[in-house]
């Protein structure tokens, strides 16, 4: 697993605005990293750069000082947070403006285009008619190019504003020049359509139509691409804000008072109602219920909770009233981390972006020059001013450096903020391009594979009843601490109901446990231990004991009244899911190792039972690195599994890493994919979201390369009118954000999960 180094120190994000393309945000970062002692990666997409800074060096201050230097805004998100819950955001700010500008446009736009496209609507000096029409669309409706445009220039740089600010101001100019100097109402005048075909065409035709109209088809393209680029982190954002509002605190006399969630405090106690969500993380202290936890899981079944279970904040209380003590609150909840991981990977880079920046970076430059080239040689040519006018229009219009910009981070934006929903966290972009790769995954047995809990798998029972034996057994073995034991008496409860009481309990050096239960002196252990104690075992109890043990199982023998008539067998269970799990990671091309520390016969049984051919035992938890270090000298791109403390080494080594997020923040912090539920079967999921996002990405950044690589020569040939330009540049934008916004339908492969609706 690769991470990207970034300087010590600290780190904030700053909240952008004024960006208008990819170029915008290529100059941001550059600024921001020409200061000492910072890293910066600005995200045109989320409107957002993540600073890592030298605080000797460098405060807070002077990275909002060096945008606002550059010509953009920005904010510190202690400024944002005392703006208030009544402070307009400035996206919908922007957006609402657009909308009015787009609106006021387009009702300007349309007589204007039929005006001047249909001889049949044309009267005597029309086209002053169309210059009253055009203006305010050029002027106001187009106003915010220009403003952008101009602060551009002001610091001696170039943006996709500067690309529509010329085009239309020239087309405008021109029309306007035509109409007072030149007498453009002279007859014979050439149409827009007929200019396409007629390179002759007089020098007097008037640009109004084509000034107007490409005006609002790019507010268009703007205020669709803007409210895509909104439904787009809609994902994490709806997460973030499913958190309670306020708790019903527990005073120490019992009395409940109602207080805003802010002033919950680590160690105080709140009453959970059926319907409510639980405040924030905690432990429950009374009650039992079901929790609907697909919120955090993306698993749609609600589990028990009792006293001493953990519960996570946000999560829906399904059943009973609990009471529940909290131990973590604000940002140290698991919602809050979920939210900050799914953060950090949205505004990371891929490498595949790489190009695109730096591509942005020279783009509009470069288009200027080549419109300019492009009018210069159609003069030369003798082609006439108007179409040499008209191709140098019509190549600064299509050029779109914005969809190059928005390949990347809208698609990333899109699917982690879905992974999120899903229960499935990726660390960050780099983590796409290893999931494509991987050709071996390595799983941990216990709590990947297994439940990692010793559970009743089987009761064998020789001259007694099954119920009575586990009645006996069952309520000797509760009164041990032995996991073993636990397990036991857990499974007699569950298949037998409550268990009677004992006398006299004794442990026996290990061996076992004896004790007197409704009048019957039991033992239970091993095997030499009810020889010692002369409990025979007969033939088809020794039978059951060989049985258990050749798959790797744990057995003790119990007997009374005079021989042994029961044997219980224990085993770490495998997780229902894991079969299905195994099947769906072999659909993907993936090979699967069974990894454990067991010996050879119970990782045999575990490794036959969920269809897992290559396995791998006896492994102390130091040697699970060596073991995908083998791997990898092998020849093989290898994905690890785990959730312990022990499976962090393995995890950080392997070329992907998915830790089980019921495991330990050691494993989670080591991994690239975290899996919020226990559900192996999430791994299969995390890994075809993780390829649908990099394909996603790599459809996008072609369109984006192939689009202006094709249609900015075709412009520059003379084969595009200005007004499709106009069209085909907006589109294009959309085209990328739709494109990414395909991934919210994205759906686990199985029954019951899915997370959040993609609304």
């Amino acid at each position: 697993m690769s991470a990207t180094e970034t300087p010590a120190g600290e780190r904030v994000e700053l909240g952008l605005t004024g960006m208008t393309c990819a170029a915008c945000a290529n100059r941001i970062e550059r600024k921001l990293n020409r200061l000492d002692g910072v890293q910066a990666t600005v995200n045109y997409a989320t409107e957002k750069a993540s600073v890592t800074y030298d605080a000797a060096v460098v405060g807070a201050d002077d990275l909002v000082g060096a945008v606002e230097a550059a010509g953009y805004g920005a904010r510190l998100p202690e400024a944002a947070a005392a703006a208030g819950d009544g402070a307009v955001d400035p996206r919908d700010a922007h957006l609402r403006d657009l909308r009015l500008r787009l609106t006021g446009a387009a009702v300007l736009s349309v007589p204007l285009l039929l005006i001047s496209m249909i001889p049949a609507l044309q009267f005597e000096n029309w086209q002053w008619l169309a210059l009253q029409l055009a203006t305010p669309v050029v002027l106001w409706a187009g106003w915010p190019f220009h403003r952008a445009a101009w602060q551009n220039l002001r610091h001696g740089s170039a943006s996709m504003d500067t690309l529509i600010s010329v085009g239309t101001l020239a087309a405008w100019g021109w029309s306007v020049v035509a109409l007072f100097l030149l007498d453009a109402g002279q007859p014979g005048m050439k149409m827009p359509l007929e200019l396409v075909l007629d390179r002759d065409a007089s020098s007097s035709h008037v640009y109004l139509e084509t000034a107007g109209v490409v005006t609002t088809l790019i507010l268009a393209g703007r205020y669709f691409e803007a409210r895509a680029k909104r439904r787009a982190g809609a994902a994490l954002g709806a997460l973030l804000e499913l958190g309670a509002k306020d708790v019903a605190v527990l005073g120490a006399d019992g009395t409940e008072r109602r207080v805003p969630i802010e002033r919950l405090a680590p160690g105080d106690r709140f009453v959970v109602r059926p319907g409510e969500k639980v405040a924030t993380d905690g432990v429950v202290e009374e009650g039992v219920s079901a929790v609907d936890q697909s919120l955090l899981t993306g698993e749609s079944v609600p589990v028990e909770k009792r006293p001493g279970d953990p519960v996570a904040g946000a999560v829906l209380n399904a059943g009973g009233r609990l009471v529940v003590r909290a131990t973590r609150v604000g940002a140290d909840t698991a919602l809050a981390q979920i939210g900050r991981l799914v953060e950090d990977a949205q505004t990371g880079k891929a490498p595949v972006q790489r190009l695109a920046d730096r591509v942005s970076g020279v783009f509009v430059p470069v288009v200027i020059v080549l419109a300019v080239a492009t009018l210069g040689f159609w003069l030369g040519d003798g082609s006439g001013a108007t179409f040499a006018f008209s191709t140098a229009v019509a190549t600064l219009i299509i050029a779109c450096p914005c969809a190059l910009g928005l390949a990347t981070p809208t698609a990333l934006l899109v699917g982690t903020g879905r992974g999120a929903q899903m229960g499935v966290l990726i660390k960050g972009p780099e983590v796409l391009e290893s999931t494509r790769r991987v050709d071996t995954i390595v799983l941990d047995k216990t709590g990947t594979v297994t439940t990692g809990r010793m559970t009743l798998v089987d009761v064998a029972v020789d001259g007694a009843d099954e119920e009575l034996a586990l009645r006996l057994a069952g309520a000797l073995e509760d009164a041990s601490e032995h996991p073993i034991a636990r397990a036991i008496a857990a499974g007699a409860r569950e298949r037998a109901g409550a268990l009677p009481g004992v006398v006299g309990f004794r442990s026996l050096d290990g061996l076992g446990v004896a004790g007197t239960v409704d009048g019957h002196a039991v033992v239970v252990g091993r095997p030499e231990l009810l020889t010692d104690h002369d409990l025979p075992v007969p033939a088809s109890l020794t039978e059951a004991l060989d049985a258990a043990r050749a798959l790797g199982r744990t057995a003790v023998v119990a007997g009374w009244d005079g021989r042994a008539r029961a044997v219980l067998v224990v085993a770490d269970a495998v997780k229902p899911t894991s079969a299905d799990a195994i099947a769906r990671l072999k659909d993907l091309g993936l090979r699967p190792v069974l990894l454990t520390g067991d010996h050879e016969a119970t990782a045999r049984a575990v490794a036959a039972e969920v269809g897992i051919d290559e396995v791998i035992s006896g492994v102390l938890p130091a040697g699970k690195a060596d073991v995908v270090a083998r791997l990898q000298a092998e020849g093989r791109v290898v994905a690890m599994v785990g959730d312990g403390v022990n499976d962090a080494p393995a995890l950080a080594l392997a070329d992907l890493g998915l830790a089980i997020g019921t495991g330990t923040d050691v494993a989670i912090e080591a991994s690239d994919l975290t899996l919020v539920s226990g559900d192996l079967r999430a791994a299969a999921d995390a890994i075809r979201l993780a390829r649908r996002t990099l394909r996603t990405i790599k459809v996008n950044l072609f369109w984006a390369f192939a689009y202006n690589v094709v249609l900015i020569p075709v412009a520059m040939l003379g084969l595009l009118n200005p007004l499709l330009a106009g069209a085909a540049m907006a589109l294009s934008s959309v085209f990328v954000v739709s494109n990414s916004l395909r991934l919210r339908s994205f759906r686990a492969d199985r029954p019951g999960t899915g997370g959040a609706p993609a609304a």
